[in-house]
């Protein structure tokens, strides 16, 4: 284990006053990138001095932390890349380890002013941006194309948006501005040796600018074959951008993709398939703006209690396990937590599955997802599954069939097999269904269904009628529900429905079903 101090308690700097006219720190929380950044070009403006910092924030760590090794690790290589940036500029960016408060704090009490961006958050990162307002009077800066105060009006709201997206960059400049720097004893080696960082799941990003403007370019040389894969989990791991966790941790901004995209790729359908998915980025960044709740609480008051009586933790546990007899939940369940990773169609189908055909709550899953996510986006992870576990009450009725799910988006059974290898043998037309596998077939290929791989944990029929039989008992109290004018406004920014999957770290909310659809147009984020 590393000898540092920051094994055994708290780094916090001690900064002296800031010369001249005063000085500015630009907490780096979420966006760690020094482009298009609002906070650096606000302090650049306001300041002769700009003191750039990261704080490793001990709540993150442990057993009980908020985030898998993996996420962390990530995120410790943005900060290693941002640290660079700032070297490539002749400044040095200053870590700090402890509670972020009083980190602020003592760089407040030296004289020194706080800026950072504003960014969507809910649970512990409010808690933590309000403490920080009113200890440290922290400037947040929400220059991120959505929309806040004016009594939040809708109205246009995607013109505001492509206005934003199609805005001049926000730029500084350091050669105006004295950049500081405090020497600590706090580095990610330190950080990681400290909390035992040692991700057991298999990453296939590395975190940064750099490594995410690479993602970017390797994207725009294949967007052509984009559209025809985004559902077939396999080929989205290869097909879709992967850009989704460098959106998350900022380490570029949504708005440098759009227009990268927009001025280096040939007009058409995949280039608007790909743009739609950086308006419902911002689309549902925008819903957690607006209500904060999604993280803890049913959006229909009327649902917030929803399967609390059939809570039952073993199914959860199946279902975490990935041993519920359903090859592609199950192969999605092992794929997310060996991974950190699941395209769209398959996150919703798993949220569904335990949501709808299990009947458990819709938040268990949701912080499950959260944790393992290598792009666990707030906005993003807690909206989708209170919508894919129909707890909005706008589309209760849309239940994924994860049989089909099988023959449309596998029907070669690579992705099954990969993740669930104890079916490898078992011929691929009973992949679907391997509990219906008649025995001479199971003896011939030497899978037991029973032994090898278990029975299905519900029936779907069964399960599927149960579900919609509870749906439609509780449906026209919560269409009621959805009249209070708060309510409605939480469950509903955009029109309803269209696009058929997701990336960019955008979510789009798939026909009931399982039926195909063509792209949503812009016009249904008015």
């Amino acid at each position: 284990m590393c000898s540092s101090p920051v094994q055994n308690r708290a780094i916090v700097p001690s900064p002296d006053p800031p010369d001249g006219d005063g000085g500015c720190v630009v907490w780096h929380c979420r966006q760690l990138r020094t482009t298009d950044h609002p906070a650096l070009t606000y302090a650049e403006r306001e300041y002769d001095r700009v003191l750039p910092l990261f704080i490793f924030d001990p709540s993150f760590y442990g057993e009980d932390g908020l985030a898998c090794d993996a996420r962390i690790r990530f995120v410790h290589e943005s900060v290693a890349d941002l640290a660079a940036q700032y070297a490539d500029r002749s400044g040095g960016l200053t870590l700090a380890y402890g509670d972020p408060i009083a980190v602020l704090r003592s760089f407040r009490d030296a004289g020194w002013d706080i800026a950072t961006t504003a960014d969507p958050t809910g649970r512990y990162g409010l808690r933590r941006d309000n403490a920080a307002a009113e200890a440290c009077n922290v400037t947040f800066l929400d220059a991120d194309g959505l929309v806040r105060g004016t009594e939040r009006s809708r109205e246009n709201w995607s013109d505001h948006v492509e206005a934003w997206l199609t805005d001049e960059q926000v730029t500084w400049d350091e050669t105006a501005v004295e950049l500081d720097h405090i020497e600590t004893p706090v580095s990610v080696e330190a950080i990681e040796a400290r909390h035992s960082v040692d991700p057991e799941k298999t990453i296939e990003r590395r975190g940064g600018t750099a490594a995410a403007w690479a993602a970017v370019e390797s994207f725009a040389d294949r967007l052509a074959a984009y559209p025809g894969r985004i559902s077939a989990p396999s080929d989205a791991r290869t097909g879709t951008s992967q850009l989704s966790p460098y959106l998350r941790f900022g380490c570029v901004s949504v708005r440098q993709v759009y227009q990268f995209i927009d001025e280096d790729c040939r007009d058409g359908r995949a280039k608007q398939m790909f743009v739609s998915r950086l308006y419902w980025n911002k689309h549902y960044n925008q819903k957690l703006a607006d209500w904060p709740g999604w993280m803890e609480t049913a959006v229909n008051p009327v649902l917030e209690e929803f399967h609390a009586e059939t809570h039952d933790p073993a199914l959860v546990a199946a279902w975490k396990r990935g041993e519920t007899g359903y090859p592609m939940v199950d192969a999605s369940m092992r794929c997310l937590e060996e991974t950190g990773w699941l395209n769209f169609r398959m996150r919703a189908m798993c949220a569904s599955f335990l949501c709808d055909l299990l009947q458990q709550p819709w938040k268990i899953g949701a912080d499950w997802f959260y944790y393992h996510l290598l792009d666990a986006d707030p906005a993003i992870n807690y909206t989708q599954f209170q919508i894919q576990a129909g707890v909005d009450g706008t589309n209760m009725m849309r239940i994924y069939n994860p049989r089909k799910q099988v023959s449309d988006n596998d029907p070669d059974g690579a992705f099954v097999t990969n993740w669930v290898p104890e079916l490898a043998d078992l011929p691929t037309e009973h992949l679907p269904r391997p509990e219906k596998t008649p025995l001479h077939v199971q003896e011939d290929c030497g899978v037991s269904v029973g032994d090898d791989y278990p029975y299905p944990i519900v029936e779907y029929e069964a399960a599927r009628k149960r579900i919609l039989d509870k749906f439609a008992a509780v449906e026209s109290e919560a269409k009621r529900a959805l009249r209070d004018p708060e309510v409605r406004r939480r469950a509903s920014l955009s029109q309803r429905g269209g696009a058929d999957d997701t990336d960019a770290g955008a979510t789009s909310e798939p026909p009931p079903d399982d039926s195909g659809s063509e792209q949503s147009s812009l016009a249904r984020f008015e």
